[in-house]
């Protein structure tokens, strides 16, 4: 028995979360991997799965085991890249599990209907996608790929620039009737905010970065929502150009201090640093990237 023997299986079973849909994957039967994973479990001598009738799930060491797997796998996959593009060619083909992470708005919105049309065109490929506004640990959690906003933080992860991103300070007429119109960054204070994910907002202010910490009280860290709470007149908002685009044409919000605006913020596909970038990944950001162009939101 080598030491890869029960491996796949086991990282197939924990991703699909079935012996079944594992064996569906792996293209062989539901007996052959359940073999596998037993045998692994009797040569580690520790128990990977809770199983019953219905559910399966795994178990501390299970979880520990995975994210090691996982890595394994990956270096195993980037070795074989590696001898063919010295071979002349390459395996380009889009397959294998891809697991990717964004914030849940922006994901739901823009990201998962481009990825399912990706999943469509290549059928070996297999998506998992977690949609939260936390920021994944990608090496350590196992991701191929996350889409992040904003400004980048530094860190060892390649990132590529996929979209724009320009924010706005906005308010609807109704507001600004009531409560006045702010001409400069130091009158913010004075106004109600409506506060989103952030707590705080990012201007420019003679190319030094100037932050504010918003008042107000309204909060709800939902993009739309904030959104529709400007647009009934109860306070200040800054948010991107897709939500707001549509609303200051049609004259519903009126974008202030444009010249604050902050500078150097994009919609960035991040993936961790390695010599060969396997083809699902390429293939992701390539066509997320085309997508995002056609949107009307950055026309």
């Amino acid at each position: 028995m080598s030491g890869w023997d029960g491996i796949d299986e086991f990282v197939a079973v924990a991703e699909t979360g079935s012996f079944s849909r594992a064996a569906e994957r792996l293209r062989v039967s539901s007996s052959h991997v359940s073999r596998s994973v037993a045998r692994l479990e009797d040569r580690l001598q520790a128990r990977l799965f809770y199983r019953t009738t219905r559910k399966v799930s795994l178990t501390e060491s299970g979880h520990a085991f995975l994210a090691r797997c996982r890595r394994l796998a990956e270096q195993r996959d980037e070795a074989f890249l590696a001898v063919g593009a010295l071979q002349g060619g390459s395996d380009a083909e889009v397959k294998g599990m891809l697991r990717m992470t964004c914030s849940t708005a922006y994901g739901e919105q823009f990201v998962m209907p481009l990825i399912n049309d990706l999943m469509e065109l290549h059928p070996q490929l297999n998506i998992e996608v977690e949609l939260t506004n936390r920021q994944l640990d990608l090496v350590q959690e196992g991701y191929d790929l996350a889409i992040r906003l904003g400004r980048l933080s530094e860190s060892s992860m390649v990132a590529t620039r996929i979209a724009p991103r320009v924010m706005h300070l906005c308010a609807a007429p109704a507001y600004l009737d009531r409560h006045g119109t702010p001409d400069n960054l130091a009158s913010l204070g004075t106004h109600q905010c409506l506060i989103g994910t952030s707590d705080h907002w990012l201007f420019d202010d003679n190319g030094q970065d100037w932050l504010f910490r918003p008042r107000g009280r309204w909060r709800c860290n939902s993009g739309f929502s904030v959104l529709d709470a400007a647009l009934r007149g109860f306070g200040l908002c800054q948010l991107p150009d897709y939500y707001v685009r549509g609303p200051v044409a049609e004259g519903r919000l009126v974008s202030l201090l444009d010249r604050h605006r902050p500078p150097n913020t994009a919609v960035w596909a991040v993936y961790p640093q390695k010599r060969h970038v396997p083809p699902k990944v390429h293939a992701a950001i390539r066509h997320l990237k085309e997508g995002l162009a056609r949107r009307a939101e950055y026309r």
